[in-house]
């Protein structure tokens, strides 16, 4: 995420944290891309957070979606590749829920 601050001297006003991501991809697309199966990823990618580029988008009702910015793509091949490393990472992560 870029952050973009201005200090706009004299006239009062100063813009800070302005957040520039202008598109996401859901985790279905994300699955896709990469490969993976996408229970499998959900799996692993629970684990993030915003800062990490994980955001969830929220629909009618109680429907909701992962997705992902480009750099959550980028934090999330790092996490594949760390849970593909040892699987069995994932099986204490899920049996510890």
């Amino acid at each position: 995420m870029e952050l973009d601050t201005h200090d706009y001297r004299g006239s009062g006003l100063i813009l800070a944290q302005v957040n520039k991501v202008h598109h996401v991809h859901t985790i279905a697309r994300v699955a896709t891309m990469l490969g993976e199966d996408e229970d499998w990823l959900e799996d692993v990618a629970i684990e993030m957070d915003q800062e990490d580029g994980l955001i969830w988008v929220y629909g009618p009702g109680d429907e909701s979606v992962m997705a992902f910015t480009d750099f959550g793509i980028e934090s999330l091949t790092g996490i594949i590749e760390i849970y593909k490393a040892d699987p069995d990472l994932l099986k204490r992560s899920t049996d510890s829920k």
